[in-house]
C-alpha cells in the first residue's frame, strides 16, 4: 500500500515538472530524463551547465538545488520562498508551478 503513495506521488512531481519546463518552452519529455532535467533547470536559471556536476557532490548539491530552484521562481512569478519550497519540497511545489496560473515571464529557453 506504502508503494501506492509513493507512485502516485512520484507522478504528480513528474507531470508538475512536465508542465512546468512547457510553460517554459522546454519539451516536457526532458523532465524525466536523469541528470538532463538538471541540466535543462539549470538553463532555466541562466545558470553554467557544469553547475549540474556540483548536485554530485554531497551538501553541496543541496545548496546549488536551492539556488536554481531560488533563481526559476521569479520567472514564473513567484517568490523566493516559493523557490526554497521548490527544492525542498519538490512534491508540493513543482506541481503547484507546473498546473496553477504561474506563466513563464520570459524568452523559451534555449538548450
Amino acid at each position: 500500500m506504502l508503494w501506492v503513495i509513493y507512485l502516485a506521488i512520484v507522478i504528480l512531481v513528474i507531470a508538475g515538472l512536465w508542465k512546468a519546463f512547457e510553460k517554459a518552452g522546454v519539451p516536457g519529455w526532458s523532465a524525466i530524463v536523469p541528470i538532463y532535467n538538471v541540466y535543462v533547470m539549470t538553463k532555466m536559471a541562466n545558470r553554467p551547465g557544469w553547475w549540474v556536476i556540483l548536485t554530485f557532490i554531497p551538501l553541496v548539491n543541496i545548496v546549488v538545488l536551492v539556488i536554481i530552484s531560488m533563481d526559476i521562481a521569479p520567472k514564473y512569478g513567484q517568490t523566493a520562498a516559493f523557490g526554497v519550497g521548490m527544492a525542498l519540497l519538490s512534491f508540493i511545489f513543482w506541481p503547484i508551478l507546473g498546473f496553477g496560473d504561474a506563466q513563464w515571464q520570459e524568452a523559451p529557453v534555449t538548450l
